[in-house]
């Protein structure tokens, strides 16, 4: 169950696009930028509020990998394993990654909501591989090392 201020600030960005079908991914959009993921009980309001069905909301999320159901982390830490990059060693970047925050396939965000590890298929800088972003920023010719002092300066920084 939600507070009422996820609902609060869920009639504002409504608001700001308008009561409309066309309004529903750019809304989405803002609430995931809000709260770093989409609860499924807004989704379900949004949908009551701009006049659509559940299901039709839930097809245009799910479509889209870009929105998650599920909480992320301050960090969301992006690990490349296309082509280029898995060739030239990002799985042991990223196991290194898994080891230093205990994270697994299974488990992708750390307890203290700090860090999220995914495994993408590709960043498009194929030319930098291997690649690591974080949230919006990219690190290039990534190894395990170097992974793992990124970690630190942003536990540095809280």
């Amino acid at each position: 169950m939600l507070d009422q201020s996820y609902y609060s600030k869920t009639d504002e960005i409504i608001e700001h696009y308008g009561k409309d079908a066309r309004s529903l991914i750019p809304i989405m959009q803002d609430i995931q930028a809000e709260y770093r993921y989409l609860p499924g009980e807004l989704l379900t309001y949004v949908a009551e509020q701009i006049g659509i069905t559940e299901a039709k909301a839930y097809s245009v999320a799910t479509f889209y990998e870009n929105f998650s159901f599920e909480a992320k982390g301050k960090y969301v830490i992006k690990v490349c394993d296309g082509t280029a990059c898995h060739v030239r060693k990002s799985m042991p970047v990223l196991e290194a990654l898994w080891k230093e925050l205990g994270l697994s396939k299974k488990k992708h965000t750390t307890d203290d909501m700090m860090f999220t590890v995914e495994t993408v298929s590709c960043l498009g800088a194929c030319g930098l591989a291997p690649t690591m972003m974080v949230n919006e920023d990219v690190h290039p010719s990534m190894t395990p090392e170097k992974a793992l002092a990124v970690i630190e300066e942003l536990r540095g920084r809280g």
